[in-house]
């Protein structure tokens, strides 16, 4: 079973599926997403009622873990941080991508007739006033 809610733009829709599905296409045991879940690997929506709902790129998270735990022989500890990092990378890459984007608008706004004056190297002297 899977349900479809509209994704956060709200214009297209995604696919959810039930935890016995993502299992099955991730190729674990349910109760180990159960347990990826209670340990903030994997962390899928949930239902009115409290259940999970894993999305696509869940599942394809789960098969990350799966891969670095048995083919890397990488502990939970050390995929949980993996997982952590790899979205903070993707949230600042995200970042950088949204501040070249505004850079890009920014310059081809620019008016050079709106410039900042240059700045001059005339001296100044200053002579305090004579007390009387």
């Amino acid at each position: 079973m899977s349900d479809s809610p509209k994704s956060a733009s709200g214009s297209s829709r995604a696919e959810f599926f039930m935890i016995s599905v993502a299992a099955q296409l991730a190729g674990m045991h349910a109760q180990t997403l159960r347990t990826y879940d209670r340990l903030g690997l994997v962390t899928p929506q949930r239902t009115s009622g409290g259940g999970r709902r894993y999305s696509a790129r869940d599942v394809e998270l789960l098969r990350e873990v799966q891969r670095l735990s048995q083919d890397e022989g990488v502990n939970l500890a050390g995929i949980k941080r993996i997982i952590e990092l790899t979205n903070q990378v993707e949230a600042l890459q995200q970042r950088v991508d949204e501040m070249s984007a505004e850079l890009e608008r920014l310059r081809a706004g620019y008016r050079p007739d709106l410039s900042p004056p240059q700045r001059s190297t005339a001296l100044v002297v200053w002579q305090p006033r004579h007390r009387r």
